[in-house]
């Protein structure tokens, strides 16, 4: 009787060393399934500089251990409007676990109807999370010189969004960039390669606990 238990306990401990190796590497394989889509405009296309220097490469190089593809799908000049358009294709093609919403600054230096950015950002919105992709929106911001209530307006807009869809708002991250000459282009616009590092810096500390809780 001893005999059959200890034969039994035997066989339970080999099959128990042959399924923690499978399910550990069955745990890799879809940790590594993460992939964060940058939805953006100029201000995470790298404008002005390589790509190699835009603060979305540069995350990604300080991610190289994680698991985690970043996709950059930012376009110069993307407005709300362009950005709706490709995502479907966007969606299809890299399946992704997160995606960061950076739009917006375009429709309001051009002066576009808040509300129809407020529309096709919440399309966005709507069409990311029905696809299972978690997302993430950035809060942006236009130069005061657009009048009050425009700029209010706009400014609120992503706060609204942020409650209304329950998704997490990220604070503009050249809040503390774009008054300081020494960071920034020439065009005052578009943050110079130095500020790209303070960038990527800034956005792993606030992406790390929402992408890797």
């Amino acid at each position: 009787m001893l005999f059959l238990i200890a034969k039994s306990l035997r066989t339970k401990f080999y099959l128990l060393l042959f399924f923690i190796p499978l399910l550990m590497i069955s745990d890799h394989l879809q940790a590594k399934q993460k992939t964060l889509l940058i939805l953006g405009d100029s201000l995470s296309a790298a404008y002005g500089l390589t790509q190699e220097q835009g603060w979305v490469s540069l995350l990604q190089d300080a991610w190289k251990s994680q698991p985690i593809d970043v996709i950059n799908a930012a376009i110069s000049g993307e407005t709300t409007d362009g950005a709706l358009a490709r995502l479907p294709r966007l969606l299809a093609q890299h399946q992704p676990s997160h995606i960061l919403i950076e739009l917006g600054g375009n429709d309001g230096l051009q002066g576009h109807s808040v509300t129809k950015m407020k529309d096709n950002l919440t399309a966005i919105i709507k069409l990311s999370k029905q696809n299972d992709t978690t997302v993430l929106l950035q809060q942006m911001q236009i130069p005061t010189n657009y009048g009050k209530r425009y700029t209010s307006m706009f400014s609120n807009t992503y706060a609204q969004l942020a409650k209304e869809h329950a998704v997490e708002l990220l604070p503009f991250f050249l809040e503390n960039i774009a008054l300081n000459k020494e960071l920034m282009q020439k065009d005052g616009i578009h943050p110079n390669a130095e500020a790209q590092i303070l960038i990527a810096r800034d956005m792993q500390q606030r992406l790390e606990p929402l992408i890797f809780p």
